[in-house]
């Protein structure tokens, strides 16, 4: 990985490096860290930003830290940072009817996940909120409030209790994934609490 100073600070970053698979991950550590810079104003429109010629240069060195070598032949002859970045946007994510066929698997893929008895409610989210930030990277809009009830269609049997409870009281319009995850660990952890004293009781009894 590069490594250099930021823009206001001698703080140091280290660039992650474009592969043919990763490129989700890289353009949004590529956004963080120019953001960071306080040069993304260059790649996209930031309200009361002025971007002059360095930020300019600034940026399109920081997309030459995060490319090997064949991409950077690629992109040498764009004379801005938003050419670059929209070049190697354009390779990655491929022609438009490709982003389309990508966003109807990553949607296909995030319909027929389904959490089994032994999954972590954990593990389960991460693996659909990957999901959704590939579909948001590829430009598709999707809310938040779609995967607090996909979550909710797909528990298992141990969170039917609440569940519904959550559908019908809960703002699912303002819930967060972050926010369920919250209220299913804690009824887990209350299921779980009521399950030891009643294997104590019964333990006792026994004796």
């Amino acid at each position: 990985m590069e490594i250099t100073k930021t823009k206001e600070s001698s703080v140091c970053l280290s660039y992650p490096i474009l592969k043919k698979s990763n490129y989700t991950i890289w353009s949004l550590k590529m956004k963080v860290f120019m953001k960071a810079q306080g040069v993304w104003g260059a790649i996209e429109e930031v309200p009361k930003t002025v971007v002059d010629e360095r930020t300019v240069q600034i940026a399109l060195a920081a997309i030459y830290q995060g490319v090997p070598q064949e991409v950077l032949l690629t992109i040498a002859e764009r004379k801005t940072a938003k050419e670059a970045w929209e070049a190697i946007k354009t390779m990655c994510v491929g022609a438009e009817r490709v982003k389309e066929a990508k966003v109807q698997t990553l949607k296909g893929e995030c319909e027929s996940l389904t959490m089994k008895e032994t999954d972590n409610i954990d593990d389960f989210c991460t693996k659909l909120s990957g999901i959704a930030t590939s579909i948001r990277v590829l430009g598709e809009v999707m809310e938040e409030s779609n995967f607090v009830r996909k979550i909710l269609r797909v528990v298992h049997d141990k969170f039917l209790q609440i569940a519904p409870n959550i559908e019908q009281f809960g703002d699912m319009k303002a819930m967060t994934v972050k926010e369920l995850v919250g209220r299913l660990k804690a009824h887990e952890e209350r299921m779980k609490g009521r399950s030891e004293s009643a294997d104590r009781e019964q333990l006792l009894l026994a004796s």
